[in-house]
């Protein structure tokens, strides 16, 4: 009798401190991560893919490369096209210089002429000569110019088109480069190191594991104690410590209710329509995806 009562007391002490020691959630939802898959932005054989399930990437690092030997031999051949237009280019200032220089003796034959007709040297016809000789030359300057800008243009045009060609094989050249569009860890590996690949085929899967965001639901009732931008204190269960607590940021709240989920379990039962709720939480290594979690709502 007396090992009861010692035995009793003990148990309530114990039920007690386990109880007050677990904090009561008011929602509860499951951590996503962002999660791409990345495909193959080009065709052929892939020469390399260095990457393995779990590696961490950087953004923007390239990865892999899939073979582009022949846009390489293109992106070649439409710069030798592209050269060799430019320099049919027409040298027009030299070409202008000549009809110019002609112009200038014609024009000083005619100041002679005319100082020779007021001495009674030379006569009308002859200045009505060179008068039209001049304005042939200024005639033909005109239409050179013309012909010289029509050509120049034709051939400025050609060299642009052959510059957008150029541009393109490069676009494809860096897409022939395999690279993570985010920072984050390899999930799952689809293609490996000698294989053709395809245009949108998949080739690797990466997640953004850094910053976990918890999808929660709330009832109505609890909606109006949450905003966008509001710290919230977060329990996930993690490994045989229990309940660990962390904080994170509310960044999107749903404007429209729907049917509560049938793997969350909210605290009222009576709740048939709940609000989908994003938590941002950042990562310490323990929370994965899939993890269920609460959320403790400020009263």
């Amino acid at each position: 009798m007396k090992a009861l009562n010692y035995i009793l007391p003990l148990t309530l002490v114990l039920f007690y401190s386990c109880t007050s020691n677990e904090k009561k959630t008011d929602a509860t939802g499951v951590f996503e991560a962002t999660e791409i898959i990345v495909s193959a932005e080009s065709s052929g054989k892939i020469l390399f893919l260095s990457i393995h399930e779990g590696d961490e990437v950087t953004k923007g690092k390239v990865l892999g490369q899939i073979d582009s030997t022949q846009l390489y031999l293109s992106k070649l051949q439409v710069e030798a096209n592209r050269m060799a237009l430019l320099s049919g280019r027409p040298d027009v200032q030299s070409q202008l210089d000549a009809l110019q220089s002609e112009i200038a003796s014609a024009e000083f034959e005619k100041k002679r002429i005319e100082k020779l007709l007021a001495g009674d040297v030379a006569t009308q016809k002859q200045l009505d000569d060179i008068n039209t000789k001049i304005q042939v030359l200024k005639d033909n300057l005109k239409a050179k110019k013309i012909a010289l800008k029509i050509q120049t243009e034709a051939i400025d045009a050609q060299s642009e088109a052959l510059k957008a060609q150029i541009d393109v094989i490069n676009d494809q050249l860096v897409r022939s480069k395999i690279t993570s569009p985010i920072e984050g860890t390899i999930l799952v590996k689809y293609a490996e190191e000698g294989e053709l690949t395809a245009m949108g085929k998949p080739l690797f899967q990466v997640a953004d594991l850094d910053r976990m965001i918890l999808r929660a639901y709330v009832t109505g009732d609890q909606l109006p104690r949450l905003q966008i931008g509001q710290k919230i204190q977060v329990l996930a269960e993690v490994g045989e410590d229990g309940s660990r607590e962390f904080e994170g940021e509310i960044t999107w709240i749903s404007g429209k209710s729907e049917f509560t989920p049938k793997t969350i379990q909210t605290q009222d039962e009576r709740a048939n329509l709940v609000y989908a709720v994003k938590i941002a939480v950042p990562n310490d290594g323990n929370l994965k995806i899939g993890m269920y979690a609460g959320i403790v709502i400020p009263k």
